[in-house]
């Protein structure tokens, strides 16, 4: 020890002498913080100690820890994790289902109310601290350390079957490499001189079969497992490889992989977008995706979809977020960061819904004129064997131009003089909005009407293969991000190198992923969907709010922000983490469990004979499985929360890593030369400037008086109790 600290001093003088922060953080025990929690945002006389967000090391330092190489690589990366499949084929089927350009005013809301001050939230927490899910939420509060396990539980059960969607795509890919397209036509089979259409692909339609029978060759219900399907679980093997590479260097691979995989979707869907405008019937799909149905923003379904949907979106919850931006710099702009990136997001989800819906729009105009082609053949039957009078037609109409508006004049004729007997005729309407009504979402938009749309397309090989790639890409962003928020927690709490771990976690989910591969693995994949993430995710978020709201303190966090920011973000999000959100949240939990209860648990089940599928109820042991994958992902916040609490496992709080210990000792090392040039100076600590930089109480909105902490009775400014003092910081 120094020999002029006061410290030493004392030791030699009868003098009282004032300890400086420097002189306590001189010694080493006090490294182990878990004998210097302070009982912040409690209640007199309480004893759960509640832990101060921890300051992140010195940026330029050496401290170990991957660094971004640039901050367009890390925006990148996070709009590769936010923007997702579920842009392309979950938020245009949200905009049909409930009111058109009438849900983008719900959606806007909850963005902005939970959406945007929630992702603010995760980006700065894992900024200051630097640590993945588990780190991040020990040392916020220990007691709720199992936010962080859960998250990565989830985060597990998602990406098993998130790839399996990836692998879908890479067969389909190179499927497209062929003329015709495989899935354009029914297959013929020969008997004899009689050429037979396959009767499951005649029943339903050329897309729909290929996609149950030649490519998941899907069982009639769960309980029939099947064997395993060779070609998906090739394609599964593909996916899992091409993660792997991604994600085995981390942040330096997955970085380099996002300028391609994250930027090349706009490429694809600026191009389809461009050549689904020229397509016949486009303004006839876009003009129905946006006309609004106002009534429909008064249904509580509506805004809990939106609310559903903003949050899964962002990717709250999963840990990927956190993962992602404990790689920053510690005085990067998070604020300007989360803004960014949610308005990214919305602005993908418009651009997809405009792409899809000028697709649909094409589909659905040679659909129609299908229908009436058709329908056009049956009457000239009709007419040639005297069942209908040619004086019912319109003296105008040619048959062999004929136009949907023609059509439906003659059907209007002939319904109106043959209305008893107009059924035994087996004529259809052929009504465009009833093709444009046929909201279709997930795996039935991407592998069925939009590959059926496509067959339609000139050069239709193409386009295809372009559509599928994007799918590829879309998926992989996402999955660097959700390996990410893997990975990262078990990185920072145990001394594994990154590649070997990678390549463990993708062996592990590879083998557990082969019940997706089953002929009956579509079900399960349904299932995992619906139960895995929904509630579990919400259940975190809610709880991420709480513990850094209500138990750290919105203004003790705003007043963290200030300092590691350099200005003080908008009271706005003061209100919104502190009342709004927790509120908005708690409401969502409530409106997903009803739904849960009410809902029927099932599956549509693939019926070869009828060449449709079929609702069907989960049998008791399926249904066991989903209710205990909500279970085990939610087990980890009362475990740990019990065992912080009987003090049955430690908090992690004092398990400070090698590069946090290096920062600290840094800064150790200036305090103590500083103390000792004031004690030369006879200079008292209080008169003495401050190493660190300048903290100000923060006064809340509106306050006018200066924060206090309680510490075993005594009280302090927020801003003495910044100075050098790991506990207060973020």
């Amino acid at each position: 020890m120094p020999k002029n600290t006061k410290v030493t001093q004392r030791e030699h003088s009868n003098e009282p002498v004032t300890e400086s922060v420097a002189d306590l953080l001189s010694l080493e025990h006090p490294m182990d913080y878990k004998s210097s929690q302070m009982s912040m945002g409690l209640s007199p006389g309480s004893t759960a100690p509640v832990k101060a967000l921890l300051p992140s090391p010195d940026p330029d330092a050496e401290d170990g820890r991957p660094a971004w190489n640039n901050k367009l690589e890390y925006i990148l990366a996070q709009v590769g994790f936010s923007v997702g499949l579920g842009n392309v084929w979950r938020f245009p089927y949200l905009c049909q289902k409930n009111g058109g350009g009438a849900y983008l005013v719900p959606y806007l809301i909850l963005l902005i109310l939970i959406g945007i001050p929630l992702f603010f939230l995760e980006l700065a927490v894992g900024q200051r601290i630097r640590r993945g899910s588990i780190g991040v939420w020990n040392y916020v509060y220990p007691r709720l350390g199992g936010i962080g396990v859960s998250s990565l539980m989830v985060c597990g059960f998602v990406g098993l079957y998130y790839n399996v969607i990836i692998g879908w795509s890479i067969f389909y890919f190179f499927q497209s490499f062929q003329y015709p397209l495989p899935w354009a036509e029914c297959p013929i089979h020969r008997n004899g001189t009689q050429a037979v259409v396959e009767p499951e692909c005649e029943k339903s339609s050329a897309t729909t079969y290929f996609w149950y029978r030649q490519a998941l060759n899907i069982t009639s219900s769960i309980d029939d497992t099947g064997g395993l399907n060779w070609k998906m679980t090739l394609s599964l093997l593909v996916a899992w490889i091409m993660v792997c590479l991604a994600v085995i260097k981390g942040i330096q691979s997955s970085g380099k992989v996002m300028y391609f995989s994250s930027l090349f979707p706009y490429v694809v869907l600026f191009c389809f977008l461009v050549r689904g405008l020229m397509l016949k019937g486009a303004v006839d799909g876009i003009a129905h995706m946006f006309t609004p149905k106002l009534e429909k923003m008064l249904e509580p379904q509506v805004w809990r979809e939106a609310a559903t949907q903003v949050f899964f979106a962002l990717g709250l919850g999963f840990g990927g977020v956190i993962a992602f931006s404990s790689y920053n710099k510690r005085d990067n702009n998070c604020h300007f960061d989360a803004a960014l990136v949610s308005i990214i997001n919305f602005v993908t989800s418009i651009l997809a819904t405009l792409v899809v819906f000028a697709v649909l729009g094409f589909k659905a105009n040679v659909m129609n004129e299908k229908c009436v082609v058709e329908n056009a053949e049956k009457i000239l039957g009709y007419l040639n064997t005297g069942v209908l009078s040619r004086e019912l037609i319109p003296p105008h109409i040619n048959f062999s131009h004929l136009s949907s508006q023609d059509y439906a004049e003659m059907y209007a004729v002939i319904k109106t003089v043959k209305e008893e007997n107009f059924a035994q005729l087996g004529l259809d309407p052929c009504i465009l909005e009833d093709e444009l009504n046929k909201a279709v979402q997930g795996t039935g938009l991407a592998f069925i009407a939009f590959t059926e749309a496509m067959t339609h397309f000139p050069a239709s090989p193409f386009w295809s293969v372009m559509f599928f790639f994007m799918l590829i890409n879309l998926g992989l962003g996402s999955m660097i991000g959700t390996m990410t928020g893997i990975t990262t927690p078990i990185l920072d709490a145990f001394k594994i190198r990154k590649e070997i771990l990678c390549v463990v976690c993708c062996i592990i989910a590879y083998l557990l992923g082969l019940l997706f591969v089953l002929r009956s693995g579509n079900y399960f994949v349904t299932m995992f969907d619906d139960y895995s993430a929904g509630l579990p995710l919400i259940v975190v978020v809610i709880l991420e709010n709480i513990s850094v709201a209500w138990i750290y303190g919105t203004k003790r966090f705003m007043q963290d922000l200030e300092d590691m920011l350099g200005f003080r973000p908008y009271s706005f999000y003061f209100y919104m983490w502190k009342f709004v959100s927790p509120a908005v949240l708690v409401v969502l939990i409530f409106a997903t469990v009803i739904e849960m209860a009410i809902s029927p648990a099932g599956y549509n089940a693939w019926v070869e004979a009828e060449g449709s599928d079929r609702f069907q109820s989960y049998p008791p042991w399926a249904l066991a499985m989903a209710y205990a994958l909500i279970v085990v992902a939610m087990l980890p916040l009362p475990i740990v929360f019990i065992a912080r609490h009987f003090s049955l496992i430690s908090d992690g709080s004092n398990k400070l890593s090698v590069s946090y210990r290096k920062g600290m000792m840094k800064d150790i090392s200036n305090l103590e030369e500083q103390d000792e040039q004031r004690f030369i100076l006879s200079k008292n600590p209080s008169e003495a400037p401050s190493p660190m930089p300048a903290h100000r109480a923060y006064l809340g909105p509106g306050g006018t008086q200066e924060m206090t902490n309680t510490n075993y009775g005594t009280s302090t400014k927020t801003g003495y109790q910044n100075i050098g003092s790991p506990e207060s910081e973020l």
